[in-house]
């Protein structure tokens, strides 16, 4: 992460899943002057007699609300013992209350156009929903239900399944990843024995295992009373409509149990702990080396995110110099700090190219040190790190989503929603000689915790003098097999309430579809150009998308079009590498450059007063290309060392084999954008310059841009592409396509004791040009496009054998797939498997009228939300060049929604989904698992190996 700022903002965006003065001044419109807003976000707070914190933010630039609940309860709160709790809890609170019926908290709010999610972290647990303004008492009804009228909801069979999906989340997110178990091994032995950061947020599988409804029961009447939590309502409302509300809701919840504040518990280590692990899924060693530190908010935690940038991030960062260029042991280095509630850790984590022997890697990093304390820090070190803090803060409030865990984060941990100011103000306050200080006071020559996690069976590459760390790995247990039955009914008692909390809110007239108004122009060079002007932030985005990309790779020398990406961004004619990462750095900018299967495509991020430099530059990158010998065997092997990490992950594995097996061995989607490592080995500079003045022209290429700037002033700005860069004529290739499945088949890859099952089902459809695709998406959206689709409310609500089910249409202007796909537990493989069929086919019986506006509504009404930030409304504009739609497509959307009729359903489910032509293909543990399904009722069952090629029975132990 660039700074303490954009790491408190966005580490509440990738939990466990499921500013300014305060006063009533609204940050209103999109003012269509150029002057920053300032860092900050209005703001009024106030308090219920209960304890409830409130905070209200008024954005009315568009017609929706966010509501995000924080309490003061992570997994810090825990004891040993009862791990987990905070996190099962999370999924606790979206299954039912009082009022509010089973798995009703996902429909209702999908059913008015929203969305919904909760995360748990270390320190806190948020629920959060963006809906469409006029639902906005509907949501305070919800989340006080749960919050108020939830607890005598919880009973054995519910609190049993979601024991079991978290379980499923542990599976896949922990036991099925290369280097899952990294986080536990190193908390274990960093914090003593008890501490609340000495576990994992998941918890422990045995505790999960063990807890009991008493133990629930108990665990939030502590933490989840409204006296230990946070309410934020950000976006399109009346003030004193959302107090009345907030009133109306939450004001008669009683309070609970008081919760005193966490007292900050740093620790220290007396000596160096070094340990290390042989992992399934790995393929190459990984070091991890990581020293206490400091709890967030306190003075000498700015300065740690500053080292952690410092040493590693960039060509000029001392382990970058050391690992990378020097030794070549590998192809990146990281380092962060981690600012928590109570506590830190400063962590160096290296992932070593293939072999590598991690004691060369330990011994590189004190060479690093070693470099850094002799060269010292710089004015220009701090002064680029700082750029970039005006530009993070305006991305992370791009959204009213954004703002509201902005105030509510800072409001929970420093009970000062504005804290930002004070915030920026100890960043803008850091110094050299604190970057300095702080090394010496943490780092330098102080006991560390010391991991090496190595492929299975490569013992000999672990950091020496280490010990075997008590990793404790599920046994796959003997396959189950259940009925699909509906639970008997259990009688609820209800919380006597002073308003009739079991009638649902009537919505208020939802917003009308108000699709921002873009324009178009054509270079001379005939490149095209499109834009929105959205002037609430000053910050521009834009993307140069130039079709093509893996399509024109020749498949002798698969992974060209990939490197190309990687190779323009090293340096300019005129800049090195290092000189031409320092100035985006200095521009506060990002630009990035990637390949796709049918594009390369610029992306870039700045702040509207630097766009035209930040363009300066991408013309450079673009136009002025390096091409720099020396970095070209770093970028081969940071590729090739990604791809071998790629084959141990059962999910890749499960994508590549899946497209090989639909696609065929001749078209370019059956082989991997990255290449293979005998191709990437193969490629020369020459080969990437070739493919460069084949397929880089403006004639097949789009300019995108969104943000705080007119058209003129945008196309004043791009008039020296316009005359710079050359049109010449470029082919994209066309491949022949022949969808031949005449039957069901089962394919099966072994990955030796997975955990989980990794399932994909399906075969080719249709491109998203031809007419029936849209349709077909609509018509799939409750067999398995959201989370209240069939497939997941049996495999993971009624079964608990699975994090997520989802089935889709994929496609471009090449046919993709129909497919269905989960991770399911290994146990419960053939039975998931036969529950994907037999939903499949029962779905072209065709669905209730109930059903059917369910999609409507949801599909509709969520179309409010698609037009907030500059992010999705880029994402608009690409899709309306590549697919040469009208700027009013969606329009035309929302009338194929809303005149969709029953018997159209079931023609269109009828006539794109045979579960009798499907590949149903599984990656999982093939000893325990496989033998199943030669007694199911498949046309053909074979063993696959991980590049989709048959292979014996008798090559695989079962």
């Amino acid at each position: 992460m660039k700074n303490h700022v954009l790491r408190t903002l966005l580490f509440l965006l990738l939990p466990l899943m499921v500013i300014g003065v305060s006063s009533c001044d609204n940050m209103t419109g999109k003012e269509k002057d150029n002057e920053d807003p300032g860092l900050s976000v209005a703001y009024e707070k106030y308090e219920l007699e209960n304890g409830l914190n409130v905070v209200l933010h008024q954005d009315k630039s568009d017609p929706i609300v966010a509501v995000a609940i924080q309490y003061g309860v992570g997994s810090n709160r825990e004891v040993k013992g009862r791990t987990g709790f905070a996190h099962l809890f999370e999924h606790m609170l979206f299954q039912e209350s009082e009022n509010v019926g089973q798995d009703q908290f996902f429909k209702k709010i999908q059913d008015v156009g929203g969305t919904l999610n909760g995360g748990t972290w270390t320190d806190g647990t948020v629920y959060y929903e963006v809906v469409p303004k006029n639902a906005l008492e509907m949501v305070m009804w919800l989340e006080s239900d749960r919050m108020g009228y939830f607890i005598n909801t919880v009973t054995e069979s519910a609190f049993a399944n979601q024991q079991e999906v978290v379980q499923n989340e542990k599976r896949q997110r922990v036991d099925n990843n290369p280097y899952g178990h990294t986080n536990w091994v190193i908390s274990k032995n960093l914090y003593p024995d008890g501490h609340p950061y000495s576990w994992q947020v998941i918890g422990e599988l045995e505790d999960l295992q063990s807890a009991t409804v008493e133990d629930v029961k108990e665990f939030y009447d502590k933490f989840y009373g409204p006296n230990n939590a946070t309410l934020v309502i950000a976006g399109d409302f009346e003030t004193q409509e959302a107090k009345d509300l907030v009133e109306k809701y939450f004001g008669e919840i009683k309070r609970r149990q008081e919760v005193e504040p966490l007292e900050v518990q740093t620790v220290t280590l007396d000596q160096t702990k070094r340990l290390y692990h042989e992992d399934n899924f790995a393929t190459a060693p990984q070091l991890n080396m990581v020293w206490p530190a400091v709890e967030q908010f306190s003075p000498d935690a700015y300065a740690l995110d500053f080292l952690a940038q410092i040493l590693a991030d960039g060509k000029k960062a001392p382990l970058y110099r050391v690992l990378v260029e020097d030794k070549e042991l590998t192809s990146q280095p990281y380092s962060f700090n981690s600012a928590s509630e109570i506590a830190g850790s400063f962590r160096i984590m290296i992932t070593a190219n293939a072999g590598v022997d991690l004691d060369d890697v330990e011994q590189g990093i004190y060479e690093a040190f070693a470099l850094f304390e002799e060269e010292g820090v710089t004015d220009k070190d701090v002064e680029r790190i700082k750029a970039s803090l005006e530009t993070d803060f305006y991305n992370g409030i791009s959204s009213v989503l954004g703002k509201s865990f902005q105030l509510a984060q800072y409001d929970v941990f420093t009970d000062n929603p504005g804290f930002i100011e004070q915030d920026i103000e100890n960043i803008k306050a850091v110094t050299k000689e604190d970057v300095k200080r702080v090394y010496e006071t943490y780092i330098k020559d102080k006991p560390f915790v010391l991991t090496s996690f190595v492929p299975k069976g490569q013992i000999e590459l672990i950091a020496e003098n280490s010990e075997k760390a008590a990793v404790v790995e599920e046994e796959i247990t003997e396959n189950v097999q259940s009925e699909i039955a509906e639970a008997a009914p259990e009688e609820i008692e209800k919380t006597p309430s002073l308003i009739d909390r079991s009638v649902e809110p009537a919505l208020g007239e939802a917003p009308s579809l108000d699709i921002p108004e873009s324009w178009t122009a054509e270079l001379d060079n005939q490149l095209s150009v499109y834009g929105i002007e959205h002037h609430e932030l000053p910050l521009v985005n834009f993307s140069l998308v130039i079709e093509g990309g893996h399509l024109l790779d020749d498949l002798s020398k698969n992974g060209v079009a990939n490197l190309m990406t990687d190779i323009m961004m090293e340096g300019t004619a005129n800049r090195t590498p290092a000189e031409l990462e320092e100035a985006i750095d200095l521009l506060g900018a990002n630009i990035n450059m990637y390949t796709t299967s049918e594009s390369i495509v610029i992306r870039g991020n700045t702040l509207k007063r630097n766009f035209e430099e930040t363009m300066d530059l991408v013309e450079e990158i673009l136009l002025e290309p390096r091409w720099d010998q020396n970095e070209l065997p770093r970028i081969k092997t940071s590729t090739i060392n990604r791809i071998k990490r790629s084959e141990a992950d059962p999910n890749t594995i499960s994508s590549q084999v899946f497209n090989k097996l639909l696609y065929g061995e001749n078209h370019p989607f059956a082989h991997p954008v990255s290449g293979t490592v005998e191709s990437v080995e193969a490629i020369s500079m020459e080969d990437l310059k070739s493919f460069y003045q084949k397929n880089f022209s403006p004639t097949v290429s789009n300019f995108h841009i969104v943000g705080a700037i007119t058209k003129d002033e945008a196309l004043a700005v791009l008039e020296d592409l316009n005359t710079r860069w050359q049109p010449k004529e470029v082919v994209i290739p066309q491949y022949e396509l022949a969808d031949t499945r005449d039957k069901a088949s089962l394919y099966f890859v072994d990955v030796p004791n997975a955990k989980q099952s990794v399932i994909r089902i399906g075969y080719l459809g249709m491109p998203r040009t031809s007419e029936d695709f849209f349709p077909a998406t609509v018509m799939n959206y409750k067999l398995g496009g959201s989370f209240s689709g069939n497939v997941n409310l049996i495999l993971r609500e009624e079964k608990g054998y699975t994090y997520g089910a989802r089935t889709g249409f994929s496609g471009s202007k090449i046919p993709g797939t129909f497919s269905a796909s989960s991770s399911v537990r290994t146990n419960a493989t053939g039975e998931s498997v036969e529950i994907f069929r037999n939903e499949i086919a029962n779905y072209k019986k065709g669905i209730s009228q109930e059903d059917l506006e369910f999609t409507k509504n949801a599909l509709i009404k969520s179309n409010a939300l698609r037009f907030e930030d500059q992010y999705s409304l880029l994402g608009m504009l690409q899709t309306i060049s590549t697919y040469d739609l009208d700027p009013d497509y969606i329009e035309k959307e929302e009338e194929i929604i809303g005149n969709m009729t029953l018997e159209q359903h079931r023609e269109l489910a009828n006539k794109y989904l045979d579960e009798g032509r499907m590949a149903y293909l599984v990656v999982g543990d093939a000893a325990t698992q496989f033998e199943q399904f030669q007694e199911m009722d498949f046309d053909e069952v074979k063993l696959l190996d991980k590049n989709g090629k048959e292979v014996a029975l008798e090559e695989v132990k079962l």
